[in-house]
């Protein structure tokens, strides 16, 4: 069982890899009038679930103020990409065209992903001077997180960029082999491999 200090960083990595998998739902759950999917309503708490444990690890973590200030630019562009994202999606679902596809894709994707990054670098601070986690749980969360990161990415006209990220994530886990940070490395890989496995696919 994770520690108590751990258990929202753990929160948040479920959270993050399920929540961000609600487009493969089939036909998005049905449908739910106006031209909505049931799935389109549950996205709108998506940003919400996330955030509040990842907010919660800060917490418990006792960071400094200018890491809560960095998490408050990572949510605000995090939670207004994903809503622009939303939005736009919904509409290009029934009315598809350029400027649905600018505003969901680009736009909304690009500011949706920025925002994670972010929030994910206050996040890898915390985990820093603390030991080299053991427990299996620890390396399986940090995967899917990569991985979820990697077909996001792909998927969000994110490709180059998204990949990039991967690998700083890596290069930063590398540096922190000796504390929990390494986590980042597993992070980053399942990002890489996600990403290239997306856009092969693709």
């Amino acid at each position: 069982m994770p520690a108590r200090r751990d258990a929202p960083l753990v929160v948040t990595a479920l959270a993050y890899t399920l929540c961000h998998h609600l487009g493969s739902l089939p036909d998005g759950l049905g449908d739910a009038g106006r031209g909505t999917r049931i799935a389109d309503w549950l996205d709108l708490v998506v940003p919400f679930v996330v955030l509040l444990p990842a907010l919660g690890t800060l917490l418990e973590a006792r960071v400094g103020r200018a890491t809560y200030l960095w998490f408050a630019v990572g949510s605000w562009l995090y939670a207004t990409g994903h809503g622009i994202h939303l939005a736009a999606n919904s509409i290009g679902n029934v009315a598809p065209g350029e400027t649905a596809h600018l505003w969901d894709e680009q736009v909304g994707h690009w500011t949706w992903y920025a925002g994670v990054a972010v929030v994910a670098a206050t996040l890898a601070s915390t985990l820093v001077d603390r030991p080299v986690p053991t427990n299996p749980l620890a390396w399986v969360l940090a995967l899917a997180v990569g991985a979820t990161w990697g077909t996001n990415a792909t998927g969000g006209e994110f490709t180059w960029p998204g990949l990039a990220l991967a690998v700083v994530a890596i290069w930063w886990g590398v540096r922190h082999r000796r504390d929990r940070g390494v986590l980042l490395v597993a992070v980053g890989a399942a990002g890489v491999v996600g990403v290239v496995a997306s856009a092969v696919v693709r």
